[in-house]
């Protein structure tokens, strides 16, 4: 066997390879004297058919046999004596001249064929205590407690049927038709419609132009879509809504008692307050360790610039671009709705795949050097969470993770990343900052968290 570079160029690796006809027939031969005892043909006994009739039967689908593992054996031998590794499977150009591949097969020629892979790129990993970031901290305030106490009472408050017109914070029972230039669209009709004035639930301006209508009366209502509303057909359009009031009812009493607490299966209001407390401390934890990941990431991707196999970056792009696509397509938006064209838009997608990979690679050698694994306790756990998601099915989608390494992979692939967090969190440097809740919960960049 013979196996010759004929290019090396940044991550890319092309060789020629060319196994002897000879090679190739001592193979088969040892493959056909091993089916002497597998196989049962009339007419002979066990063990004693001749290895040149099984020729005759069986020589060719034995030889693309030897073929097909000549390849992997070869990739193998290659990458180990070269000391690199794979990025991405390697390609493999055949001879497609059938006459060619008739005579490999029945083993009269030599097979010549050209392996071509991308190798990974050597990460060497930089000082971490250069990396410096700074801890958001929200204090809870009692204010906010409250505020969320008063909205669960208020989701509990009852209302008294009342006569005469409604005012601001009343519930008004309607039914109504949209029509947008004369037409009726859908998801613009309800015949029993329950809409609080003031809640700003509804439509903007739907509101407030219920105030002073009274039981019977009709009124068309015109109101404007925001440039942002959800469903797409109907952003930033006029409608006009032929409303008709069947019942108004004024708020009763809010109530913030222990009742309120058992109801929602407390003992007390001190324990739905202290409830409240933990909730918001665990939704600005969680909000926190986002705002120090990112700065964590932002800072190793900037740390870490190195060479990206190509294949690798297309692949993560393709999923990418295949996912926001079905996304546009099923909320009916266009780049140029977005404010940008589409090839501005794969420019900006391909920079988040390069970084997305970089940081994968950056993130996978550091849990390789300092022996950071995902426990099978870890990886059962979040099965039984992906199971819970679908009641049911659990059989199928338990098969689906069994049979799919992709899908496996995609489940370690969080996991393993946040564990690979939590070892930096103990070697950078940082700092606590106190912030407001707005400034904590505020997204102003994208989370691209790499899938490492």
């Amino acid at each position: 066997m013979q196996v010759t570079e004929t290019l090396s160029d940044g991550l890319k690796r092309e060789f020629t390879v060319v196994v002897p006809a000879d090679e190739l027939g001592e193979r088969l031969t040892q493959r056909l004297t091993s089916l002497k005892d597998e196989v049962r043909i009339k007419g002979f006994r066990p063990g004693k058919v001749p290895v040149n009739h099984l020729r005759k039967l069986y020589g060719r689908s034995a030889m693309a046999e030897i073929v097909q593992a000549m390849l992997s054996e070869v990739t193998v031998k290659t990458l180990e004596e070269r000391g690199e590794r794979a990025a991405t499977p390697p390609d493999y150009d055949l001879p497609e001249d059938e006459a060619v591949t008739e005579r490999i097969l029945s083993g009269g020629a030599d097979l010549a064929y050209t392996m071509s892979y991308e190798i990974l790129p050597e990460v060497v990993l930089d000082d971490f205590k250069k990396v410096v970031v700074e801890r958001p901290i929200v204090e809870i305030d009692e204010a906010e407690v409250e505020t969320q106490l008063n909205q669960l009472a208020e989701s509990g408050r009852t209302f008294d049927v009342k006569s005469g017109k409604a005012e601001d914070g009343d519930r008004v029972s309607v039914s109504y038709l949209g029509k947008i230039d004369g037409e009726p669209f859908d998801g613009g009709t309800d015949d029993n419609a329950a809409i609080r004035i003031g809640s700003g639930q509804f439509i903007p301006g739907f509101e407030e132009q219920l105030e002073g209508m009274a039981v019977g009366d009709e009124k068309t209502i015109t109101v404007t879509f925001p440039d942002d509303y959800g469903a797409a057909h109907l952003a930033g359009k006029t409608a006009n809504f032929d409303v008709s009031v069947k019942e108004v009812s004024k708020p009763g009493e809010l109530v913030i008692d222990d009742n309120l607490a058992e109801r929602l299966g407390l003992e007390s209001i001190d324990k739905l307050r202290e409830a409240i407390r933990e909730q918001l401390r665990s939704q600005y934890d969680q909000a926190t360790r986002m705002k120090v990941k990112r700065q964590i990431l932002d800072q190793l991707d900037a740390l870490h610039q190195f060479g990206l196999p190509p294949k690798m970056v297309q692949t993560e792009f393709d999923n990418i671009w295949r996912q926001i696509s079905a996304e546009m397509a099923q909320n009916s938006r266009t780049f140029e709705l977005e404010g940008t064209t589409e090839e501005a838009a794969r420019d900006d997608y391909w920079k988040i795949s390069e970084r997305r990979v970089r940081l994968g690679l950056v993130l996978s050698e550091i849990g390789t050097k300092n022996a950071i694994e995902v426990r099978e306790e870890e990886m059962q756990r979040a099965l039984a969470a992906q199971l819970r998601q679908f009641p049911g099915s659990e059989q199928q989608v338990l098969e689906f993770y069994r049979k799919d390494p992709d899908a496996a992979a995609a489940l370690r692939a969080p996991i393993f990343e946040e564990k690979v967090v939590d070892f930096l969190l103990e070697l950078i440097t940082i700092s606590d900052k106190t912030v407001t809740r707005e400034e904590l919960l505020d997204d102003g960049e994208e989370n691209e968290a790499p899938a490492a």
